[in-house]
């Protein structure tokens, strides 16, 4: 896949966005990736090929400290005021007019959980959530996250791998969990994760 790739200005550094665009989009889908990792993870390069078969364009979204190089992640509320900046971005330009679906991988899902309702996503996508950090070393198992997930008041599409040390979301109301027969990686699932994506997506699909 050929991506055009924007710089975009935010109050945390420039970041960069990867544009797959559709040839006549009926929707956006920016993804986040993983605190660690980058936006050529196979579950994020999966799920754009899903939503660009269902003329979605999508944009692939590098956080500014990443594109300065550094892979120890920013604090929560500096990655979400650059998430921000760059949907207002994507909005005023190759996205202007188009339902939008926010998501990302782990960390980014988390991200794009927490700004939707700032965004106005009309949907959340969500890659291996990390819903529970697990114990390590003797230490005790991290808070849940879960309310992170809770307070989307839009649909909510969640795929997790069944091995996912991070632990299992419960579907809720207006949110569909699929499982998936691998671990937080998600390589060992691209195949239902594409499936499930391709099809929960054209919902959004402008008229």
């Amino acid at each position: 896949m050929t991506a055009t790739v924007l710089e975009l200005e935010t109050p945390r550094g420039v970041a960069r966005a990867h544009l797959h665009a559709a040839a006549d989009p009926r929707a956006a889908l920016l993804l986040g990736h993983g605190a660690g990792g980058g936006v050529t993870a196979p579950d994020l390069l999966a799920a754009t090929e899903a939503a660009l078969a269902q003329d979605v364009s999508v944009a692939l979204v590098e956080q500014p400290y990443r594109v300065a190089g550094r892979r120890s992640p920013a604090p929560a509320r500096q990655l979400d005021a650059a998430w921000l900046a760059v949907v207002e971005s994507l909005r005023a330009g190759p996205f202007a007019g188009l339902p939008l679906v926010a998501g990302g991988r782990s960390s980014g899902a988390r991200v794009a959980c927490r700004t939707a309702a700032a965004t106005a996503a009309d949907g959340v996508l969500c890659l291996a959530f990390p819903l529970r950090p697990p114990a390590r070393s003797g230490k005790p198992q991290g808070p849940s996250r879960l309310d992170e997930l809770d307070a989307v008041t839009v649909p909510t599409l969640v795929v997790q791998g069944v091995r996912d040390p991070f632990g299992m979301p419960p579907p809720g109301a207006r949110r569909e969990v699929v499982q998936v027969e691998s671990d937080h990686s998600l390589r060992a699932g691209l195949d239902t994760l594409a499936a499930a994506v391709g099809a929960w997506l054209p919902r959004f699909s402008a008229a």
